[in-house]
């Protein structure tokens, strides 16, 4: 017997984004407010592009991406700074959050967004840890 309705559709973009806000809006300040400077983009999977520079070759594999210049390297007088951005994969996510079966979305995507602003923030694994338990 199937546990899901006929009528369930997959969570979709949208709903990967409103928790992704929701994962920032969960940080304890200062991050939160600098978290939220950070552009949030939601595609399917990562390029082919990409994935090759990143010597990647199942799609699968990459949840989430941060472009951007780390907070610890950023400088000031730049002329023309870069927009910080963070990519989540909807399809990967959803892939993981399935083949584990035992985590919320919520808790997958806050996973993944804590990973990619540690990128941004420069932190630690502690520091990680401190903010996202699943870390440890």
């Amino acid at each position: 017997m199937s546990r899901t309705p006929a009528s369930a559709i997959a969570p979709d973009g949208d709903l990967i984004l409103e928790l992704a806000h929701a994962a920032v809006e969960a940080l304890p300040e200062p991050y939160r407010a600098a978290a939220r400077e950070v552009a949030l983009r939601i595609d399917e999977f990562a390029e082919l592009e990409l994935l090759d520079a990143l010597q990647i070759e199942d799609p699968y594999e990459l949840t989430g991406l941060y472009d951007g210049v780390p907070l610890t390297d950023k400088v000031l007088s730049d002329p023309a700074p870069q927009n910080d951005q963070i990519f989540l994969y909807r399809r990967p996510i959803l892939e993981e959050w399935i083949e584990r079966g035992d985590v919320s979305l919520g808790e997958l995507v806050t996973h993944v967004m804590v990973h990619e602003l540690a990128h941004h923030f420069g932190w630690s694994d502690a520091e990680i840890a401190r903010i996202d338990p699943w870390w440890e």
